[in-house]
């Protein structure tokens, strides 16, 4: 029987290789609804490709374009942030959660609520809320698969249990584009040198993300809530060629990897036909060619990143949301050109000094720290770009 997905964030990088092994596997497969922010045009024509029932966009402004685009296909159109939550809370199989930033939080919360199989790729869900997210499965019975390349490792190589002998995680990163650059040169970097990263295809916040390594201080943080471990049992290792994507260490002394070549599909394959394995058209690893795969340990000195998302992990749930939100208000400053990449951990780190409020007992306390903090970065800019 087809198991019916629905694809939050649906024209984003994710979205868009979920729905590419969707439509190699048509029998296995079908579309209850995509969502996204704002691109109309490129949802309708990823809703008649699948077949969806129902697109989504989250921007009001943008669903006129959608409905006309989808005007005698059968797909229903909607728009605005009541029919994007709508669409998370629809019946389906598989919940694809991959809408970037604290903006995927409310309606991957709808679909965990209502107890569906989430394959997670929004990071900043379990980052300001891991605590809230990991109870609320518990108590709907639903299940979060890890889309990472780095977490999907580590889910498929711990054992059933999830925590028998692991003495340590280890979780794998490329270094980004300024891996070997100097921190002279890396404050002088521009958002296309930024972006430009050597093995993996993503969107620009994201590559931001990782040319700090701040996407790996988040996904160490995310680490945390999923897999049920402290800080002290998670690091991280620097691996140039994206091959290894997560070690898991264990007490007898084994050392357990898992391994592929870099492409997204793979782990969102393994979520889409988990408990299963399905085909994915990914180029087969080759290790005779690759001849040699090197590790080294991470710069905290040149990536401070690593630094503060640990102090934050270690500081509690609000500190992590202050971390995500100055992140993404200094990411953006940097991509308008109005922040120095130099300037990005900065601006967080003088966000995490202003102070921690205490920890959220609710989606709504998650978001208030995050406005809260997002007017304290605004405020901070103009003094640090100076």
């Amino acid at each position: 029987m087809a198991r019916r997905i629905t694809v939050l964030g649906a024209t984003g990088s994710v979205g868009r290789n979920t729905l590419d092994l969707v439509r190699r596997a048509p029998e296995d497969f079908s579309v209850a609804a995509l969502v996204a922010n704002r691109d109309a045009e490129g949802l309708a024509e990823l809703a008649r490709a699948t077949g969806a029932a129902l697109a989504v966009v989250a921007d009001p402004a943008a669903y006129p374009v959608l409905r006309e685009r989808l005007a005698g296909s059968g797909v229903e159109a909607a728009g605005g942030r009541e029919a994007v939550l709508a669409a998370a809370a629809l019946e389906a199989d598989l919940v694809m959660a991959a809408v970037v930033g604290i903006a995927g939080l409310a309606p991957t919360m709808e679909a965990v609520r209502r107890g569906r199989l989430v394959a997670l790729a929004n990071k900043e869900s379990l980052v300001c809320a891991g605590s809230l997210m990991t109870a609320a499965a518990q108590a709907a019975g639903a299940r979060l698969l890890p889309v990472d390349s780095e977490h999907n490792a580590i889910f498929q190589v711990l054992p059933p249990d999830g925590r028998s002998g692991v003495e340590e995680v280890v979780l794998t990163a490329s270094g980004g584009p300024f891996r070997t650059w100097s921190a002279a040169a890396m404050a002088a970097a521009t958002p296309e040198q930024a972006v430009a990263h050597p093995n993996w295809r993503m969107g620009a916040k994201i590559s931001v993300d990782s040319a700090t390594l701040m996407n790996k201080g988040l996904e160490v943080i995310e680490a945390a809530p999923l897999f049920g471990l402290g800080s002290d049992r998670l690091s991280i290792l620097v691996h140039p060629q994206s091959v290894v994507h997560g070690l898991v260490r264990f007490s007898d002394g084994s050392v357990l990897a898992q391994l592929g070549t870099p492409d997204m599909r793979t782990p969102i394959a393994n979520c889409l036909a988990w408990p299963h394995r399905m085909q994915a058209p990914v180029e087969r690893l080759d290790l005779a060619r690759l001849a040699q795969l090197t590790f080294e340990a991470p710069d905290p000195q040149r990536f401070p990143a690593l630094r503060l998302a640990r102090a934050a992990l270690e500081a509690g749930q609000a500190a992590q949301i202050v971390l995500n939100a100055a992140n993404e208000v200094a990411v953006a400053a940097f991509l308008d050109r109005r922040l120095g990449f130099g300037r990005i951990a900065e601006l967080v780190e003088a966000c995490l000094d202003r102070g921690v409020p205490a920890a959220p007992a609710d989606v709504a306390d998650v978001f208030a720290i995050d406005a809260a903090t997002r007017a304290l970065a605004s405020d901070l800019l103009p003094r640090l770009a100076a």
